[in-house]
């Protein structure tokens, strides 16, 4: 740690934690590029890591600014060495010159972030030399909402061999960061793609599941496993073993094998810390990576004694050097339906719930026959729509480029008509499955053909060589549509507009006049908000009454038909089954959950009403759009009221940023009310999969069925109540917050802005004008982009030429 940390510290008055930034070496360099999860490290209690980020945002923003500013005078041998380093890694689009204007806008709405942030700081700066007025507390406190920073996520579905790599490289333009091209691998954990907007590095973060999961996990298992000569060398259990032991798992106690000689390599694991790999080039970090992230089945061929750590990780995040489209969009290799590990597992449905976009891939000689991607879909439907926030699904068709004789009786079909005939297939198939219409519409739903080795071979592409110029278009969309910067700034500019208005005080009376005007147009507001959310529970409550009485009827009849299965022998069916109880109900490789099963009366009842009263289609609102709708009327006031316009642009502005937060709250709540009806038919049939995991030799494939259903037979006259109640609860506390939440906060600002008398409060006229005209650039080309979004979505509209 140099001085320039200490001083900050000090001048932060954070100086108690001056050792930790010593032990992890910070110095001023690396204080630019501490990241979230750096500063949580550096500050395990969260009142001074939130003093911490408050003052590191207004610093560290005012130093990327002035820091851009030099970028112009970089001399012209030092501009063309960039020129080359950035060629080596960037592959050369068709929309390369539209890509250098996003990047070129993305850039000065950072500058005009950081300005404004900046001007907020010398601002708050006046407020505290004032003595800590009761106006500045209040400003202060509201800088630290201002900040709303979201990525959208795009899941990235498939199986082996479909893809999914390729399409991902071929997308961002990198070749070679994510390995593909193995028949003989299949990516086994979760890895994020993002931009790394700091450095010029492409880097690795690794997360670890903890050594308590790993022994939970496998330390029982490997001693029953060990007793049989024979093992399934198919068997998970097996797989994850040998992949992390080698041979000598099966010649070992269970206690011996947390051993550190076997994490050499990988230390960070034994102390629940995360492992960090910096590289210059794609093509490196993508070797180091594949033993974290890949599970090769020919392990023992040609690897040396290479161990493979993909069991032990949670999840991997790759940043991408300076790639516009990744910088508010997180792209994620998902792999499987969920997993046996819980930490994992919740991970995964976490991830899937926060998807806006779905991306489900699969060679385009089998799309429109295999059953994978759709029962893939099929499972998750529910984690993506109502109980998730997904907008759109993707079915993006792989190697486009290349025919099939075996598709049609004509050998030599054209490709082009081929894959207009896979897109009318597949669009049909979409219409075939109901489970996944309840949750989505028609026009959720795009196919799309791409080529990423005909994207790769040309510099110039025609658009029938491949799509995936579509789908960097989606992704340019994506981050346009991301208004951080706008709000942030609309936010400031109430702010400064409410200091300055308190600054000039006088207009007692209009004061007085106005605040009864907006105390009666709140009233109004809220009461027309809590009549739309009792009408709303009446109606949840009606549903989930007939629900539970034909879970009731139909409980038994679904039960019998999940555990004797169609098809399947005895001894096929009785390792599913184990799995399945030794798993909470649910077999991730094989989308069986008996659990939504159970609880599909009662989602099914609900479905319809759920996706009206929380839509994910972007334009639709929650409850009826009663909240979207909220106003207390400012701008008609202002028509009245000029001597305290001022404080009303404040109030409008304070109207959009508490509605904004709102539809945070409310987006991540419904997900967890929806998912209640399923985790509480869960939590109740725990002990029942408890019991029946016990059983093992002779008759345990009988012994378990009868288990589940003498268990479900005693709990299910209550099981389904208190699913019904479960939620109910959870949606009253929702619209109760929801209100609450409202109702305090523009009273308060109502009160903070027209009946606070302070007379030390500093004139910030100078701040003010310069955050309007950011602000007005701002909103004027927020409009010019969503015309652009409009013809955009409607140029994706996919036009299916007859045949």
């Amino acid at each position: 740690m140099d001085d320039f940390v200490r001083d900050k510290l000090k001048e932060w008055g954070l100086s108690e934690w001056e050792n930790n930034f010593k032990d992890e070496g910070i110095d001023e360099e690396s204080f630019y590029l501490l990241g979230d999860q750096d500063i949580n490290d550096l500050f395990p209690k969260k009142g001074p890591r939130l003093k911490f980020k408050a003052k590191f945002g207004l610093l560290k923003p005012h130093e990327e600014a002035a820091a851009s500013t030099e970028l112009p005078s970089t001399s012209d041998k030092g501009k063309r060495k960039m020129d080359r380093q950035m060629e080596s890694n960037e592959v050369h689009t068709p929309h390369k010159r539209q890509c250098d204007n996003e990047t070129r806008a993305s850039s000065a709405e950072a500058i005009i972030l950081s300005e404004v942030k900046a001007k907020i700081g010398v601002v708050l700066d006046k407020l505290r030399s004032q003595n800590n007025t009761k106006l500045g507390a209040f400003v202060e406190s509201k800088v630290l909402d201002l900040e709303t920073k979201k990525r959208e996520i795009v899941g990235v579905f498939g199986k082996t061999g479909a893809g999914k790599s390729s399409l991902i490289n071929a997308v961002i333009g990198q070749k070679n960061l994510l390995p593909s091209g193995s028949v003989n691998a299949c990516t086994s954990v979760m890895i994020k793609v993002e931009g790394n907007m700091h450095t010029p590095k492409y880097e690795a973060e690794i997360e670890f599941i903890t050594t308590e999961e790993w022994k939970d996990e496998l330390w029982p298992i490997s001693q029953s496993v060990g007793d049989h000569e024979d093992q399934d060398p198919e068997d998970e259990t097996v797989q994850k073993l040998s992949a992390v032991y080698g041979d000598e798992w099966n010649k070992k106690p269970p206690e011996s094998l947390m051993d550190k000689k076997y994490f050499t390599e990988i230390p960070e694991f034994l102390y629940s810390k995360r492992k960090n790999l910096t590289y210059d080039s794609p093509k490196d970090l993508s070797s180091e990576l594949k033993k974290y992230t890949r599970n090769e089945t020919n392990q023992g061929e040609d690897t040396g004694d290479t161990r493979w750590y993909w069991p032990l990780v949670k999840c991997v995040t790759l940043k991408v050097p300076h790639n516009h489209l990744l910088q508010h969009v997180t792209l994620v290799d998902l792999p499987g339906n969920g997993d046996r590990n819980k930490s994992r597992d919740q991970m995964w449905k976490g991830v899937i719930g926060n998807c806006s976009t779905v991306w489900i891939v699969a060679e385009i000689n089998r799309a429109a026959s295999e059953k994978e991607p759709w029962e893939i879909l099929e499972s998750s439907c529910h984690l993506l729509g109502n109980g998730g926030e997904c907008q759109r699904i993707h079915f993006i068709c792989t190697k486009s480029d290349i025919e099939d004789d075996h598709s049609t009786d004509v050998p030599d079909i054209d490709i082009l008509k081929r894959n207009a005939n896979v897109k009318k297939e597949l669009k049909k198939e979409f219409n075939r499955h109901q489970e996944i219409k309840k949750h989505f519409s028609d026009k959720c739903f795009k196919v799309f053909t791409v080529s990423s080795r005909e994207f790769f071979k040309r510099k110039l592409l025609k658009e029938e060589d491949t799509e995936i110029p579509k789908l960097q278009e989606f992704l340019e969309m994506l981050n346009e549509c991301h208004s951080e910067t706008l709000n942030y700034v609309s936010g400031a500019y109430g702010l400064l507009s409410l200091i300055q208005g308190a600054s000039l005080g006088e207009a007692v009376a209009e004061k007085t006049k106005v605040c009864e005007d907006l105390g009666r147009n709140l009233y109004l507001q809220l009461d027309s908000i809590k009549k739309e959310m009792e009408e709303t529970y009446n109606a949840f409550e009606k549903c989930l009454t007939e629900g539970v009485e034909n879970s009731k009827n139909s409980c038994e009849r679904t039960l019998d038909s999940f555990l004797h299965p169609r098809r399947k022998s005895g001894r096929g069916f009785h390792k599913t089954l184990k799995c399945l109880v030794n798993n909470s109900g649910i077999h991730p490789r094989k989308q069986l959950n008996l659990n939504l099963k159970l609880a599909l009366k009662l989602t099914n009842s609900i479905d319809e009403t759920f996706k009206n009263t929380f839509p994910n289609d972007g334009e639709s609102a929650p409850f009826n759009s009663v909240i979207r709708e909220f106003s207390l009327e400012t701008e008609k006031l202002i028509q009245n009221y000029k001597d305290v316009e001022l404080q009303l642009i404040f109030l409008k502005r304070e109207e959009e940023q508490i509605k904004t937060k709102l539809n945070k709250v409310i987006r991540e709540d419904k997900k967890t009310i929806y998912r209640s009806l399923i985790e509480t038919i869960e939590e109740n049939m725990q002990e029942g999969y408890n019991k029946a995991a016990e059983f093992t030799g002779k008759d345990s494939l009988l012994n378990m069925r009868e288990k589940i259903k003498e268990h479900v037979h005693d709990a299910m006259n209550n099981m389904f109540d208190r699913a019904k109640d479960v939620m109910l609860n959870k949606l009253k506390d929702l619209m109760e917050s929801v209100w609450k939440t409202l109702e305090d906060n523009m009273k308060e600002s109502i009160h903070c802005s027209l009946l606070m008398e302070d007379h030390s409060i500093p004139d910030v006229s100078e701040e003010l004008e310069t955050v309007q005209e950011f602000y007005n650039k701002l909103k004027t080309s927020s409009n010019m982009k969503k015309c652009t979004e409009a013809r955009r979505q409607e140029s994706m509209k996919i036009t299916i030429p007859d045949t």
